[in-house]
């Protein structure tokens, strides 16, 4: 594994920042359209620094892209392909009930 050691890394820090229940309903959500924050803090119910943190980390991780419009930032999702993950997820769970 010792040639591999980065290229897991990096996966394990991607599957981490979707490893919360909160960041999957993020992604969830921007996968039907962009929203502020203040859009999806309303949404999720916690306060906006929380909400905040979740969504750096899920951009920092390369999943969100953001983008400044006057005193709002607007996030959508960069990779829309994590939501073949969401399908592969849900076929595990069928599979194991």
């Amino acid at each position: 594994m010792k040639n591999n050691d980065k290229h897991y890394a990096d996966r394990a820090r991607l599957l981490k920042a979707l490893a919360h229940p909160t960041r999957l309903f993020i992604v969830e959500t921007l996968s039907r359209s962009e929203r502020c924050v203040a859009d999806l803090t309303d949404m999720v119910g916690a306060d906006m620094s929380t909400v905040s943190r979740h969504l750096a980390l899920l951009r920092d991780a390369g999943i969100l892209r953001s983008e400044k419009r006057g005193a709002c930032i607007y996030y959508q999702l960069k990779c829309p392909c994590v939501l073949n993950f969401f399908t592969c997820i849900e076929s595990v769970l069928e599979e194991s009930s």
